[in-house]
């Protein structure tokens, strides 16, 4: 899955230039690596985050040379050079995937911060305080599209952030989830999803039973979404938690909510 600069962008832009916006902020100064860009012709758009569905800030011509400064999960994407979730964050504050980056085996250090995302109003919380068992799109992981947080059965699991409940589901592949589920299973089990302001949307996964919420309810940061459980596909009670920069929420728009909330000042580890 190729990501190149739209026919109409690239008419405006110079082919073998970097054309970041400013908006990007400082350039981080320490380079733990180079790599060649290899798309087979086409520009590569840089982002301001690491999906391809977030903000385009430039491009980087085909055979391009990059300073990277380091790297962090992202987007899946099906590249020219690798299939890959990690994406590289350049001297110029900008991301692009580390699919269509050719470069040697130097160790790329894991990035400790991130591009500015989406402005949100009123204050964020993390939804449960217990500890990270699995994180966002690792190597082992390449598909988990959220972080797995070790609460106990029955936990109160809140809402992150004020908003509107657009999904209550039941997720799972045969069954009910209103038992435990299992690793043999698929799906989220009884999870909701909130719609935030800037276009944000929470998933909360795998509680113990139905959620205590109703679709198109408004909820403050806080209220009680439901409980910790291990319905659907599960080896164990904990909480499921994703954070999608666009709605509605889509593998191409999950992002990390470490990185999310460390913006935002909370600490997910």
């Amino acid at each position: 899955m190729r990501f190149p600069a739209d026919a109409a962008e690239a008419v405006t832009l110079k082919a073998a230039a970097v054309t970041t916006s400013k908006a990007a902020g400082a350039a981080p100064t320490k380079i733990a690596a180079t790599g060649k860009v290899v798309t087979g012709g086409t520009a590569l758009n840089t982002r301001s985050a690491p999906s391809a569905g977030s903000l385009r800030t430039g491009t980087i011509a085909d055979g391009a040379t990059v300073s990277i400064v380091c790297k962090t999960a992202g987007q899946f994407i099906s590249g020219t050079v690798k299939n890959t979730g990690f994406w590289d964050r350049l001297s110029d504050n900008s991301f692009i995937s580390d699919a269509y980056v050719q470069r040697g085996d130097a160790e790329i250090p894991k990035c400790t911060s991130t591009a500015p995302l989406p402005a949100a109003s009123g204050a964020w919380m993390l939804p449960v305080t217990a500890g990270l068992v699995s994180d966002f799109r690792t190597e082992q992981r390449p598909a988990h599209d959220g972080v797995d947080l070790a609460a106990a059965r029955n936990t109160p699991i809140r809402a992150a952030s004020s908003g509107t409940v657009i999904r209550v589901v039941c997720n799972v592949s045969q069954g009910s989830c209103d038992v435990d589920g299992s690793p043999a299973l698929k799906g989220c089990g009884w999870y909701v999803e909130v719609l935030h302001a800037g276009n944000i949307v929470t998933r909360y996964c795998h509680m113990v039973r139905r959620p205590s919420v109703t679709l198109g309810q408004t909820v403050a940061r806080g209220t009680i979404l439901g409980y910790v459980g291990t319905s659907g596909s599960s080896s164990g009670p904990h909480l499921h938690f994703e954070v999608h920069l666009g709605a509605p929420a889509t593998r191409e728009n999950a992002f990390s909510p470490i990185a999310f909330m460390q913006v935002r000042g909370l600490t997910i580890r």
